[in-house]
């Protein structure tokens, strides 16, 4: 049985009557359910890895929050739906600013679409800066969506959120630097539906886990058992459920624990003088979590032109550390990124490096006890499973290039749940 069907950004999607749930456990390389499953901390993931399928998938790149959550909920490639980084340079107004705002989408998301076909959607996420994105749509006046942040749970509202009283029915609000953030994302799900409020549901963790703890950790082994207890109670709510991640998480560390950062600001003014601005996507309001750190970064040129571009690739490109150095209008089209958007030149970093501009830029006491940090090629291929077995077409398609942002389209089209 299955309800109507409706079509969002030139996909159809009709999801079985049985609740729909898409997770994306931020940061969350598959090192780290290998860790949990081969110590038997993962039961129901390891049961779904049989029963069901379990893969991999390749994210949208930059491998940021912002991209991929919001390639996820539209289906689309940032191309498409416009938000390239957590954070770029406005060259219309000279400013750089943060993508944190549905101002920034330009095509609808997948759960106004379901909650106009019928379906009851929700999405809760940790981080605040994600929830208007999600909300886009959905909730409002008229509208009857729910969308809230555990960051701010205690602050929803039923005119702005879709809800109120979170924090009765899931409990207090949880410090956003905490494992318990993302455990709670996972909680108000399961509440939401064993109370009849929701039926199409996507909950979006956070990364801080991940920052400050490697696969094997106990903290993190611990963390990702209590990610499967609730996993466990939505499947016992015979919810059909697909798990990702929006990118990956690598150490970005030397040989002595120390940030292992290339500073490309510092490093094109010593060669030619001011006027270069490196414009780091990762920046967000969560500092806390990497210092602004990444493996990607945009490059502007000096306004005046005094700089060959060639040069400055031919430069970059040279320095240790540094992968890849495209030109705007390639990097565009290989990793399918809004072109009006971006700096000059995109460059990425291997997988033990970041991109920084300056030191005197960062600060690196925030991550003290040691860098991991993402954004680049090493933290693009991202976990993928589901709680069903996929049809046919589907299980092709998820041996293949299969993307991240397919995951409603599996969850919902893909499964023989019925």
């Amino acid at each position: 049985m299955t309800t109507p069907s409706f079509t969002v950004n030139g996909r159809t999607y009709q999801p079985p009557a049985r609740p729909v749930v898409g997770i994306c456990l931020d940061g969350s390389a598959d090192d780290y359910f290998d860790a949990a499953m081969a110590r038997g901390r993962m039961p129901h993931l390891q049961r779904i890895s049989v029963d069901g399928w379990r893969g991999l998938a390749r994210g949208a790149m930059p491998s940021f929050t912002n991209v991929n959550n919001s390639s996820i909920v539209t289906g689309v490639p940032p191309s498409v739906h416009g938000i390239g980084g957590n954070f770029f340079f406005d060259t219309s107004i000279g400013q750089e600013v943060m993508m944190n705002s549905a101002k920034f989408l330009r095509v609808g998301t997948i759960f106004a679409a379901a909650q106009k076909a019928g379906r009851k959607v929700a999405v809760v996420t940790a981080k605040e800066k994600l929830r208007d994105i999600f909300a886009s749509g959905l909730v409002g006046p008229g509208l009857g969506g729910i969308a809230f942040s555990s960051e701010k749970a205690s602050q929803a509202q039923l005119a702005s959120h879709g809800i109120e009283n979170v924090e009765a029915l899931v409990g207090p609000t949880p410090p956003i630097y905490s494992g318990e953030a993302s455990l709670y994302v996972l909680r108000a799900g399961v509440e939401l539906i064993a109370a009849g409020r929701a039926d199409f549901l996507y909950l979006s963790t956070t990364d801080f886990m991940q920052h400050k703890f490697a696969p094997e950790a106990p903290e993190a082994l611990d963390f990702y058992a209590a990610i499967d207890v609730e996993i466990g109670r939505l499947l016992a709510l015979n919810a059909v459920v697909g798990v990702t991640a929006d990118h990956g998480m690598n150490a970005k560390q030397k040989a002595d624990g120390s940030p292992n950062v290339v500073y490309l600001e510092s490093e094109l003014e010593r060669q030619w003088g001011p006027g270069f601005r490196v414009i780091l996507p990762i920046t967000d309001p969560y500092v806390v979590h990497h210092g602004a750190l990444g493996s990607f970064a945009q490059v502007h040129l000096p306004v005046d032109g005094s700089v060959s571009q060639a040069k400055v690739v031919e430069f970059i490109a040279g320095l240790p550390g540094v992968t890849e150095v495209l030109e705007r209008a390639i990097a565009a089209q290989r990793m399918e990124l809004p072109a009006d958007r971006m700096g000059d030149l995109v460059v990425c970093a291997g997988r033990d490096v970041v991109l920084g501009r300056t030191p005197q830029y960062h600060d690196l006491k925030a991550i003290e006890g040691g860098l991991r940090s993402h954004g680049g090629r090493y933290e693009e291929i991202v976990p993928f499973f589901f709680s069903e077995p996929l049809k046919p077409t589907y299980l092709a398609r998820a041996r293949a290039d299969v993307r991240n942002f397919d995951l409603f389209d599996f969850v919902a089209n893909g499964t023989t749940a019925s």
